[in-house]
């Protein structure tokens, strides 16, 4: 069934609030991770100390990270290259192009890599069909890009649906 495949395996606060001591004892070698508004917020060009901090936490870990985000490649790569993470931009997600390139680049299987995002449309979605393991955050800003605000409404009737049939046992901040 189609909102099934909506259903993150996880849902967390932040990124802050992902145990990365429990992906190495899941073998996770690899996270996929959206950029707007799960990293930092959507118009935030750089990462924040914070951020720095929880990226050098993964490869501290032997975690390799890779953004795959929708927005433009000047956006992406402003953010990604001094942080010296691997990137793909414009990557049209939900499709399995991205996703699949990223593990690819870095050399895992989709058993050995997490996806992480704020959105169940294209985040979520994109690494269910394809079988990751996914984790939905909590987006860090309240306001969205113009294409993303339409995408909320409808996650918003989706994780509705999702409590009222018991699919989801978390509430989501609206």
């Amino acid at each position: 069934m189609f909102l099934q495949k909506l259903v993150p395996n996880q849902f967390v606060e932040s990124i802050h609030h992902i145990d990365i001591d429990q992906l190495k004892r899941n073998r996770i070698r690899a996270v996929i991770t959206d950029l707007d508004n799960t990293l930092v917020e959507w118009d935030r060009p750089l990462a924040t100390p914070e951020v720095e901090m929880w990226l050098a936490r993964l490869r501290d870990a032997g975690i390799q990270v890779t953004v795959v985000s929708n927005n433009n490649q000047q956006r992406v790569e402003c953010f990604c290259k001094p942080l010296g993470i691997g990137y793909i931009s414009a990557a049209r997600k939900p499709t399995n192009r991205a996703f699949l390139q990223a593990v690819r680049q870095m050399n895992v299987t989709i058993a050995e890599t997490v996806v992480i995002g704020d959105q169940l449309f294209t985040d979520v979605l994109g690494g269910n069909r394809l079988g990751f393991h996914t984790i939905l955050v909590v987006p860090v800003a309240q306001t969205d890009g113009f294409w993303t605000r339409f995408n909320r409404q409808m996650e918003r009737l989706a994780l509705i649906w999702m409590e009222r049939k018991g699919m989801v046992s978390w509430r989501r901040k609206a």
